[in-house]
């Protein structure tokens, strides 16, 4: 009679040996910025910023998906296609690309181009042309680091970027959004060239035959856990309104506090009891795209060990990051509360 197996050979211990310097992976859970009011002020993350910029990362990772994905699935709309569809986290780049004449694989190969022969000291002619090139290779985010990262003088249309591009970058400025204010705002800080996005979400586009009826499942899920998660939820609301975000990240990142959370949401979407089992499918989703998500930002420090790195995410996926990211060989996860004391 078949029983149930564990994983029969121990990786835990593979990397014990191992010659060469440790990988510093720190997993920062973050709200989402453009879901606070109008009228945050994004100054009130400076606390947050100074204790993240005392880690002193090489490498920062961000909840986006990449040039490389949004193309991919603008080339197969019959897959990954309709409103609600990967297709949908995707920028429209027609003005960039009218602006800049190239395509996204072209502005890609541009950009590897540049990175590669990059100077210790650019110019803000450089800076603005690789502010262009990420532009045009729909990585808008590092676009503002090299923005940031030019005198206030410089910041003007020249070598690549038109009119029209710096009217998206000041645009972009003003946006309530944990990609620019605190992944962006910290790489230029530090002299970095760009932040990386790795998010996926070629996994969680569940396909199922009554839309409705799996939204509606989910849902009833949720909405049967929510009383034990509403003295948390409160809590965090709380914080938020009294403007100390130093608080509010310490507290979303609190352990106790995502245990919460994710049995709120997760382990409540698997006891659905529905025919169908959609809170299967609906989990399924979830760790098919942190999985994915996670080999992505195992790919950004593959040829770098021993380097620093910063993932930010919403918190909800940060116990599947710190799980998945703690089994690496060579990596070493650090506490996000020392970071933030």
């Amino acid at each position: 009679m078949a029983g149930t197996a564990a994983a029969q050979v121990d990786l835990s211990t593979l990397d014990q040996g191992m010659k060469g310097p440790r990988t510093q992976l720190l997993v920062l859970g973050t709200v989402h910025l453009s879901q606070m009011p109008a009228d945050f002020d994004r100054d009130s993350l400076a606390p947050v910023l100074d204790r993240l910029a005392a880690f002193k990362p090489d490498i920062i990772t961000i909840e986006a998906l990449s040039g490389e994905q949004c193309d991919l699935i603008a080339r197969h709309p019959v897959v990954y296609g309709g409103s609600s569809g990967p297709g949908s986290y995707c920028p429209n780049l027609e003005a960039v690309q009218a602006a800049t004449g190239l395509s996204v694989p072209a502005a890609i190969g541009e950009v590897r181009k540049t990175l590669r022969q990059w100077p210790s000291a650019p110019t803000p002619a450089q800076r603005r042309r690789l502010a262009s090139l990420f532009m045009a290779a729909n990585d808008g985010t590092s676009a503002l680091v090299q923005w940031w990262q030019l005198p206030e003088p410089e910041r003007r249309a020249g070598d690549g970027l038109t009119e029209a591009l710096v009217a998206l970058l000041e645009k972009a400025t003003t946006r309530n959004n944990e990609n620019a204010s605190i992944a962006a705002r910290l790489a230029a800080r530090l002299g970095l060239q760009r932040v990386y996005a790795v998010d996926d979400h070629t996994g969680d586009n569940i396909e199922v035959a009554d839309e409705a009826a799996y939204g509606k499942a989910v849902q009833a899920a949720w909405d049967a856990a929510a009383p034990a998660a509403k003295p948390m939820r409160d809590r965090e609301d709380a914080i938020s309104r009294s403007g100390d975000m130093l608080a509010l990240y310490r507290y979303i990142n609190d352990p106790g506090v995502l245990r919460i959370a994710i049995d709120s949401d997760f382990a409540a979407a698997l006891k659905d009891p529905s025919p169908q089992h959609y809170g299967q499918l609906y989990f399924a989703g979830w760790e098919t795209r942190n999985l994915r998500m996670v080999a992505n930002i195992r790919e950004v420090f593959r040829e770098r060990p021993g380097a620093r790195v910063l993932s930010v995410v919403g918190a909800s996926h940060k116990p599947w990051f710190d799980s998945y990211l703690g089994q690496m060989g060579g990596v070493e996860l650090v506490d996000v509360q020392q970071v933030l004391k």
